[in-house]
């Protein structure tokens, strides 16, 4: 399957990595004078080199090509006819601008499936707006259920909105190549920022619509779920007990020696013990006082009650399930001496696991030559000449 990856920063990059992560073949593609921003960004630095592009880039080729030019959209219309799949993540009608809208796309390729990631959708009355994660997690409501009652909505460390984009645009990419085998033809996978944030809170708006349940912020724990929260441990480290289902609740209490609690009418069952959490809260987190991470750890899971650690990503690189499972794996980035960790490929696939085998390109169009000239046959004269007039 081949793709093209059109835009910047996170969204339709993530898209595509996922797509290279299963086996496509992704070709990224840059302008010549305005690199993915992507390439400069991340908090780490090594050598001078920052590693957020190293894993949004992997297993991708990568090539330059000015869109903007007749002579480029032309080349690209060409890599259009042999592609399956383009990501973009441009505000909508910028495709279009360059009159390489759907409808021509699709003239050149019928069976083409072309994903469309936007903040607010292609659609609407608001489509033409920018959008970025921050601001979709805002209006989706999202970012109004993090944090703690009372203080200002905090966002994550992390771009999740972005994340959710590209999640969701490999979703519909994917059922859109499946109804490609019924019908031959391809369509627009249509994915808003907004709309991702959206899908993913569970009950928030049944709840409002039936009770006018407004749902906030509920710092560490879900209101009504008990007991799912954090406790402090005897050596001061922060240990997650979930026990909020009936029967791992009584396994909790023998656990804790203290079998009467699952007969006590405030916890006997899940709404219940919802309506007294503060009271359950306070007495696993004096029973979690008195003993240390690992000893709690070691209780619970004999008992089969749900625990685990807080941990950093100091803990994460060096946790054995992670590494049994290949989730933290090696990125090289070719012609470059560095290698550095990044997250493996999810799924896991039993007969065609995915793999990295290049971490991003060091620079933009570094896969020119072999993508130009063994997917286009373009001969060196004519390469030249592209490159001389700043077309790739």
């Amino acid at each position: 399957m081949l793709v093209l990856e059109l835009g910047t920063l996170i969204a339709g990059p993530f898209a595509g990595r996922l797509l290279g992560d299963m086996g496509a073949r992704v070709i990224k593609i840059e302008d010549p004078g305005r690199p993915d921003p992507l390439r400069t960004w991340g908090q780490g630095e090594r050598d001078g080199r920052r590693h957020f592009w190293t894993v949004h880039a992997r297993n991708k080729e990568s090539i330059t090509l000015d869109l903007r030019s007749d002579d480029g959209a032309a080349i690209f219309l060409d890599l259009v006819a042999r592609a399956d799949v383009v990501v973009e993540n441009f505000r909508p009608g910028t495709l279009e601008k360059w009159g390489l809208g759907p409808e021509r796309l699709h003239e050149i390729n019928p069976g083409l499936v072309l994903g469309r990631v936007s903040g607010y959708g292609q659609t609407g009355p608001q489509a033409a707006r920018a959008g970025y994660a921050s601001v979709a997690e805002g209006v989706s409501g999202l970012r109004h259920l993090n944090g703690f009652p009372g203080m200002p909505p905090p966002r994550m460390a992390l771009s999740i909105g972005d994340t959710l984009g590209g999640m969701f645009a490999v979703q519909g990419i994917l059922a859109a190549l499946l109804a490609r085998t019924t019908t031959g033809r391809g369509q627009v996978v249509d994915v808003a920022l907004t709309e991702s944030c959206l899908a993913v809170q569970e009950s928030v708006i049944p709840d409002y619509d039936a009770a006018g349940v407004v749902r906030g912020p509920s710092g560490t724990r879900l209101e009504g779920i008990a007991p799912s929260n954090l406790y402090r441990s005897a050596d001061g480290l922060w240990v997650i007990i979930a026990a909020n289902q009936d029967t791992v609740f009584r396994r909790l209490c023998g656990a804790m020696a203290r079998p009467e609690l699952a007969e006590d009418p405030r916890f006997v069952d899940h709404s219940a013990r919802g309506m007294h959490q503060d009271e359950i809260d306070a007495i696993i987190a004096d029973w979690a006082a008195e003993r240390t991470a690992e000893q709690i750890r070691e209780i619970l899971e004999s008992a089969g009650v749900v625990v685990g650690p807080v941990n950093t990503v100091a803990d994460v690189v060096r946790d054995e399930q992670f590494l049994a499972r290949d989730m933290i794996i090696p990125h090289t980035v070719p012609g470059v001496e560095d290698t550095v960790l990044g997250p493996g490929i999810v799924p896991v696939l039993g007969g065609t696991p995915g793999t990295v085998w290049r971490g991003g390109a060091p620079e933009p169009g570094f896969d020119n030559e072999a993508v130009y000239r063994d997917l286009l046959g373009f001969d060196e004269p004519r390469l030249s000449d592209l490159t001389a007039r700043g077309v790739i």
